[in-house]
């Protein structure tokens, strides 16, 4: 099963902290993954409509969105993170 989080205003969007998925045999990357939670519509597609403002992290890596997936890792969705002095 794949484990699915998002955090921050991607969290807001997508209505959800988490959900527990089967990977569809069609998805073998993360952008199949969204491609795919983009279909089933809802919260979480609402949530990944804009990609220029999601980062991604596969088993608590920071991933791109070509990374391989198998259907037993943990995804993470969250937006841009930034900091530094004010």
């Amino acid at each position: 099963m794949l484990t699915i989080l998002y955090f921050a205003s991607v969290k807001e969007k997508a209505g959800c902290g988490e959900e527990t998925v089967r990977l569809p045999a069609a998805v073998s990357d993360v952008m199949g993954l969204v491609v795919w939670l983009r279909q089933r519509g809802g919260g979480p597609a609402a949530a990944l409509t804009d990609l220029a403002a999601v980062r991604v992290a596969v088993n608590q890596e920071h991933a791109r969105f070509d990374h391989p997936l198998t259907g037993d890792e943990e995804v993470a969705f969250f937006p841009p993170v930034t900091g530094g002095a004010p």
